[in-house]
Order: C-alpha cells, then structure tokens, then sequence
C-alpha cells in the first residue's frame, strides 16, 4: 500500500520569522494514486496575531471567525497523528509550507516534521512537465483539465489540498522528463560518427603542382612587402 499525504496552509502572512501563524490546515489521504476521502481539517486560533487585509482578500478567513476555533497546541497533535510516517507533499512546500509548519511544531516542543517525508510538488512538476507557462497549482490543474470552481471565490486549505492531491496523482503517472544533455551528448556522438562529418571526414590528398606553389609564394611577397 502507497501513503501519500497532499497539505496545504492558510497562514496570517508570508513570514513565520515575523510571527505570522498558520490559521488553516488540510490534508488529503491519497492511497494507491485514489484519493481516499479519509481528510484532516481544522481552522486555527492565530492566538492573537491579526490577519491584514491583503491576506484576509486571499483567504477570506477573518480573526472574528477564529475566535472561538482551537489554537495550535491543540491541533498540532491531531495533525501529526494524521499524517504518521508517510510521505507529504505541499505545493512550493519546501519553501513555505514545511518550514512554516515545522516552525509551529518546535514552538510547541514536538517533533518536527523531517526532510525525508517532505515532498515537493513544484520540483517534480518541474522535472515531469513540459509546456505549462507556469508551475503554480493552478497552472498545474488546467494544464491537467483539473477543474478549479471549488475555490473561484477564495483559497482554502483543504480545496487546495483536494486540488493539488488531483494533480500529484498525475504528476505521479507522467513519466520523469527525459535527460536533456545526454539527448543532446547521444545526438553530438551521431553526428561524429557519421562519415561525412566527423572525424573520418575524407581530406585532399593530392600535391599541388609546383607552378601554383610559386604563384602563391609571389602573391603573398607582394601582400607582405606592398611597397616593393
């Protein structure tokens, strides 16, 4: 059986170093490429750090609607229960997602989540897919016909967990990219094999008459010595 957890987070802003928080987290359990319907979500008290507008316009998640909602200590257990010893993968997780998480995690004391469980969805995308303009999420689900009506209004952690789930599952069926320098190494190693343009390439090998050798000698003393 194949494990695979796809997450993704809300968060009060861009920087966890300025004590932004996570206020949303989703998770969707993919087993053998299906994606299950076994989910995680929960919504998270920011304990007092205020969301700004700009983030509130992409979440739509507001500090009044947190109020009443679990903090961190609480759910953070819960999440890691969740998730066990499979594999993770979050969209730009790598720069974002994990470290943001991990953070939260060693406020807390508890074990963070370790660099060969994480699993990074823009790299493989990177490395599978040729032709998106863009490797975001939604790049990804309309290069794969993967609708995304679910979030026309605003992001949420568990839509975008579903989506990116749908994707990574067909990330998982394309076949790793090709090597572009050993395609490029094999067509050179071609090219010089062939025998009118490598190195076999067949040279004149026939003597220059001496009457042409002496009119060249004169042509280039007149082209050294001009003024003789």
């Amino acid at each position: 059986m194949k494990r695979i957890i796809c997450f993704d987070i809300e968060t009060t802003g861009l920087d966890f170093s300025k004590g932004d928080r996570i206020i949303e987290i989703g998770a969707v359990e993919v087993i053998d490429g299906q994606i299950t319907g076994n989910n995680f979500h929960e919504y998270v008290n920011p304990d007092g750090k205020i969301i700004p507008p700009d983030s509130y316009e992409v979440h739509k998640i507001s500090n009044a609607f947190l109020e009443d909602k679990p903090k961190m200590a609480v759910i953070a257990p819960k999440f890691l229960e969740f998730i066990g010893d499979s594999p993770i993968v979050a969209h730009n997780g790598l720069d974002f997602d994990f470290p943001f998480v991990n953070h939260e995690l060693n406020m807390l004391g508890l074990q963070q989540i370790p660099r060969s469980q994480q699993m990074d969805s823009i790299v493989i995308a990177r490395n599978r897919v040729f032709g998106p303009k863009s490797y975001s999420l939604d790049a990804l689900a309309k290069w794969y016909g993967i609708s995304l009506t679910a979030r026309a209004d605003a992001h949420g952690a568990l839509i975008d967990s579903e989506i990116l789930a749908k994707v990574f599952i067909e990330l998982d069926n394309t076949a790793p990219a090709p090597d572009v320098q050993e395609i490029i190494e094999k067509q050179h190693q071609a090219m010089l094999a062939h025998p009118k343009v490598g190195y076999d390439f067949p040279h004149r090998t026939y003597t220059t008459p001496p009457e042409e050798l002496e009119i060249h000698k004169q042509f280039m003393e007149k082209i050294n010595n001009p003024d003789e």
